[in-house]
This record gives structure tokens, sequence and C-alpha cells, in this order.
């Protein structure tokens, strides 16, 4: 195939060049493993989708997820913009898609406003909560270029957490300290050799309470080793917290919403609203919902 297809939709905003970019091959039919990857990297975004036709063709489409390095499981910002760009190609689009990925199925919800304008897309994370190895203040503090007091450990200790895609989640104690986080690669190295269990996917999400708001948040992730030094927006991360924090809280039958900033300290300001609900008899699970902006389309030469 000579040429192929992209288009580029800032995510969890409501302006253009603010969000998260992400960058979405609508047919990608015919590239290679290798030809994905390397769009990624050229692209160089956070994450790059590459849309195929569904193993299952009760469901919508097979979407493929790329850092700039690596393949993902799951991801919340590639789904959110991944479905409102299918949307608005559609002439008729469902009111729901389903798109196959490793880490499960992912169920995507069209957003509309008034007069039915598509606006963006709330997902369902692919699995319920798992909640995996606690990790060291010491040890956030470093990757995060801050003082170990500045981990926040009365609500819970760090630890990794995931809903499709495992992060290390730790609360930090003000906004200030948030805002002075600087990831350290040479420590994020040195946690991933010390946790192997987690080295492939070392990623740290912080977050504080907004004005002490257990359910305003602000957060940054970083991932160096994954070649993405920090995010805007970071879907998959903020729906692991929100699935975390409620479960953490009191009562068994529990439906929380969390309004959630990211990207703050990049110059791309983001809006994230996650929603987690939790029974007695079943799991931990979570939504991230965001508005997209179109921005760029064109084709690539891949002769």
């Amino acid at each position: 195939m000579p040429n192929v297809e992209f288009v580029t939709v800032d995510v969890f905003t409501e302006r253009r060049f603010g969000g998260n970019p992400l960058a979405v091959f609508p047919d990608a039919r015919g590239l290679t493993d290798e030809q994905m990857q390397q769009l990624a990297n050229e692209f160089n975004l956070s994450e790059t989708t590459f849309v195929l036709p569904p193993d299952n063709p009760q469901h919508h489409a097979r979407v493929r997820i790329f850092t700039p390095r690596a393949e993902l499981p799951f991801a919340g910002h590639p789904n959110v913009g991944t479905g409102y760009v299918l949307a608005q190609r559609d002439a008729n689009p469902p009111e729901h898609y389903v798109f196959e990925e490793p880490a499960g199925l992912v169920r995507v919800h069209v957003l509309r406003e008034a007069r039915a304008r598509i606006i963006g897309t709330r997902i369902s994370a692919p699995q319920s909560l798992s909640i995996d190895i606690s990790v060291p203040d010491e040890a956030v503090a470093a990757c995060a270029g801050l003082n170990e007091e500045d981990i926040l450990i009365s609500g819970h200790t760090p630890l990794v957490a995931s809903v499709g895609t495992p992060f290390v989640i730790a609360e930090v104690v003000s906004e200030a300290a948030l805002s002075r986080a600087n990831p350290n690669i040479a420590a994020f190295g040195a946690a991933a050799a010390r946790f192997p269990e987690i080295s492939t996917r070392f990623a740290l999400h912080l977050y504080v309470r907004r004005n002490g708001d257990a359910t305003q948040l602000r957060t940054r992730m970083f991932a160096p080793l994954s070649g993405i030094p920090e995010d805007p927006a970071t879907g998959s991360a903020n729906a692991a917290l929100a699935a975390l924090l409620t479960s953490l809280a009191p009562g068994e039958d529990v439906d929380l919403t969390y309004d959630i900033e990211q990207g703050i300290e990049m110059g791309r300001p983001s809006r994230i609203i996650a929603t987690a609900r939790k029974t007695a008899e079943g799991p931990v699970t979570a939504t991230v919902a965001g508005n997209c902006v179109p921005v760029m389309r064109g084709t690539v030469d891949l002769a």
C-alpha cells in the first residue's frame, strides 16, 4: 500500500491544541507490525492507533495502540479519540462501538450535544480493578524528582493498579509538590530493575486532591521508559485511579464521579471525567469520558 490515511485529534479538551493529541489510522489493513511501530515512532505522540476489521463480526473494530516504543494492551485517550474519529466518519454512527483489544473488549459510547453534534466519547475499561505490588515511597519520590515527604501515604501507599494497563499510583501532599515533579530517567531505570514484575511498564501516575475534595483531582503521568516523558491526559491511568479511590471509599454500594485535570504543566490543559462503581458482590469497574477536537488529516507515503 503506497499511501495510508491518517487523522489527528486532540482528546479530553474542547479547544484545539489542548488535551492529548492522537494520531488515528482509520483503515490499517495491509500494514505490518513493523510499519505500525515505525509510524507511531514517526508521529512521536503518546499513542497512535490503527483500526482493523474485527475478529468477531458482532464487534465494530480491532484497535491496536502503539507508543513510540511498544504496543499497549489498552489505553484511555486512544480509545476515546478513535471512537470519536469513527463516529465522525460514519454516515449513521451507532450509539456504541465495541473494540477488540489485547486487554479485552472496550465499549465506546458516543457523546452528543443537544443538537446531536458528536463531541466526544465515553469508554468502559476492559477489566475491573486489580491491585498489584506496593512500591516504596522513596522509590516513587526519586522517580518523580521529589522529596520523600512529598509522597502522601495516609490514604494508601504507592501501589500498582490497573483496569487494563498497569500504573504505579501515588498521592502527593499538595498541588505545589505535583507541579515540582520532574521525572528522573535514571531513577526510573533503577526502579524498573528493582521491580521486575512491572519493569516493562513502569509508568508513574501522581495525583492530588484539589482543595481537599476527594473527587476533584489533578494528576500527572510519567512513563519515560516507554518513550513518554510526560503525558498530557491519561485515560487508562485516571480510570485506574478512580477505581482505586472508589475501592477505598466507605460503603459497599458506591458510585463516584471524578473531575480530573491533567496537562497543566505541559501547557495542554485536559479535563477527564472518570466514574467508578463498586458493589458488595462484584468487582470495581471504571469509565472515562471526554471531548475531542479534530486537528489534521493527510496521508503517509509508504512506497
